[in-house]
């Protein structure tokens, strides 16, 4: 897969080229807005001066900024094993020289992303409402996308193109809301009035260039951001079939995922594009926009593999379920020619049902809050919330006590 990852190299250089473009389109426009004809170079300078600070941020911690974006929690091992067994599965499979971060999102929502500058610095984060719903063979499915994206070296690019897009998006807004806060105070007019007909017809011209740059920079970004995002997703399902040797894992959890009609919160449309399956998009929304192919398609792709699990059986499906173009790049497609679908594991197999997951739910949601569990000889499972200091508790079926450094 090395093509693909010089080629992931080769866009983020794009983007950051392209993003530039935008910051400083904007940072002009502002200017002659509002310093007049010779004012586009002072906002150009001021552009270049955001651009690099934010390409040092993003670089040194856009991961975190991301993450934190998210609510993502950094949780140990005691808080959901079975997370941190299927993460060390995928990390050996995959062959990454160090296992990933691994942070939980307290949101009812099933999704899960995957960020980092690199594969030594890179960090997978989950939902609890993903791990209460999905089976080990789903959850496997989804973390080898996301270990996928880890190998392609997507992270870099989302982590730029998050920062980036974030901040023009957030330098339009403040110039539209800063020209609505003059237009109301009645400042601009004041401006007009005072400097002559001919320069405060220019002075409009001006601020109408500013204002279109403004509206168009961020859309411009997006599409940008948009197309070179739509791709990776393929790749990564391609990735993750070939890492699980289980198409119908990833299958089965993307299904139940688009499904869902419980909204994450915390998503907004800078950190939509990093999640496995857009979480900003309505169950049977049009999105001409999206960060994501159709759901519906990746799923009939993963459903069409029955001959193998190798990257030519996914470029097979893909052309046949969709058409057109080999989605794989030309070298991949001569690698692992004969890579056997392997059967459902037992725990795969198991269904939960709906008490079952709420239950589940609930219980890794307090986890991650810092509660502690408590098994009463009676066979009542109390949950202690971080903040209670006393020594022992009585359970509230039996009037048992038992000591909270029993907790565990």
């Amino acid at each position: 897969m090395w093509q693909q990852i010089q080629a992931n190299k080769r866009n983020s250089i794009i983007l950051l080229a392209a993003m530039a473009v935008c910051l400083m389109a904007v940072g002009f426009a502002i200017g002659l807005g509002f310093f007049g004809a010779d004012g586009g170079f002072i906002g150009v300078i001021i552009a270049t001066v955001i651009w690099l600070v934010l390409m040092i941020v993003s670089f040194s911690s856009g991961d975190q900024i991301l993450l934190a974006a998210s609510k993502a929690t950094p949780v140990t091992h005691d808080v959901h094993p079975q997370l941190f067994n299927v993460v060390e599965e995928m990390t050996i499979a995959a062959s990454l020289p160090k296992m990933p971060k691994i942070y939980i999102i307290n949101d009812a929502a099933p999704n899960a992303f995957a960020t980092g500058r690199s594969p030594e610095t890179a960090s997978v984060a989950v939902t609890a409402g993903l791990l209460a719903s999905l089976n080990r063979d789903e959850l496997q499915g989804v973390i080898a996308h996301e270990v996928s994206h880890i190998i392609h070296r997507d992270i870099l690019f989302v982590t730029l193109a998050g920062i980036m897009l974030g901040s023009i998006v957030l330098l339009s807004q403040i110039f539209l809301r800063g020209m609505f806060y003059r237009s109301m105070m009645g400042s601009r007019n004041r401006r007009y009035s005072s400097g002559g007909g001919g320069g405060g017809q220019a002075q409009i011209i001006f601020m109408v260039i500013a204002l279109i740059c403004a509206i168009l920079a961020p859309i411009f970004a997006n599409i940008l951001y948009f197309a070179l995002s739509r791709r990776r997703e393929y790749l990564a399902d391609a990735g993750a079939v070939r890492l699980t040797r289980y198409p119908e894992g990833l299958a089965s959890a993307l299904e139940k995922i688009s499904s869902s009609s419980v909204k994450l919160a915390t998503a907004n449309k800078v950190t939509a594009p990093m999640y496995i399956s857009n979480p900003l998009k309505g169950k049977k929304g049009v999105n001409l926009f999206g960060t994501h192919p159709p759901i519906d398609k990746r799923i009939r792709i993963l459903r069409t593999m029955s001959r193998g699990a190798s990257f030519k059986d996914y470029s097979d499906s893909y052309s046949q379920t969709v058409g057109g173009k080999a989605v794989m790049p030309a070298a991949a497609l001569k690698e692992d020619q004969n890579v056997e679908i392997r059967p459902a594991s037992s725990k795969g197999r198991q269904a939960m049902s709906k008490n079952k997951q709420t239950r589940q739910l609930g219980d890794i949601m307090r986890m991650v809050n810092g509660f502690a569990f408590l098994n009463c000889a009676c066979g009542l499972k109390m949950k202690i919330p971080p903040n209670f200091k006393a020594a022992k508790i009585a359970c509230p079926r039996c009037g048992r006590e038992s000591s909270i450094s029993d907790k565990g």
